[in-house]
């Protein structure tokens, strides 16, 4: 075979064949023995013609060397920092959303379908799982009334489909729920749906 008449690098050769580094000094690090490298690292003979083993994808230093030392050089100094724009999040305990059988988008679109239907006619009936999920969205159509500026009711205007409702609603808050802080949406349990046998409710405003 062809790789058994090639003798195994020397560390002086390979020291020779690194491109200086402007911020570290190969000169300060120690090194351990000069050895030979072991047999994966040689190069390989495929039908009779010599060529290099193909190198792994992955985390790979830039200064291979320094990776060998005794750890005198620091993470940042051996390995490349790439940023590619990714975050990272803590585990999402405690943080349960109905998602009432819908994607993201769609589950929004639900809820502020039933907002708008809500706030125009005062009372609807829907499974139980909506009504709960639908109950912050009308605390917060009502809270952003109460305040009345202008940017609370182009937040109001952004969520509720129909603006006829927003202004109306800026304009009662005040004199039905002045004096309450929260709890403007009462549930009121039903007979299960025909069919399906789902539980069903009346949601209202106080």
């Amino acid at each position: 075979m062809a790789s058994s008449s090639l003798s195994p690098w020397s560390m002086a050769t390979l020291r020779a064949a690194l491109p200086p580094s402007p911020s570290l000094r190969l000169s300060a690090v120690g090194y351990p023995a000069p050895s030979h490298f072991p047999s994966s690292a040689r190069l390989s003979s495929v039908r009779g013609r010599t060529m290099p083993l193909r190198s792994f994808s992955g985390l790979a230093p830039m200064i291979p060397l320094l990776s060998l030392g005794t750890g005198d050089a620091n993470f940042g100094q051996v390995f490349s920092n790439i940023n590619n724009g990714s975050k990272y999040y803590a585990m999402r305990h405690g943080k349960r959303v109905p998602k009432l059988n819908r994607p993201p988008d769609q589950r929004k679109a639900l809820l502020r379908g039933l907002t708008t239907q809500l706030l125009k006619y005062g009372r609807i009936k829907t499974t139980r799982a909506r009504a709960s999920a639908m109950r912050k969205y009308i605390d917060k159509m009502i809270t952003l009334a109460k305040d009345g500026s202008l940017h609370k009711r182009r937040q109001a205007l952004g969520f509720i489909y129909e603006k006829q409702i927003v202004h109306a609603l800026f304009a009662e808050v005040q004199d039905r729920y002045g004096d309450r802080n929260g709890g403007y949406t009462r549930i009121i349990r039903t007979l299960p749906r025909r069919g399906d046998n789902a539980p069903m409710a009346y949601i209202e405003l106080v």
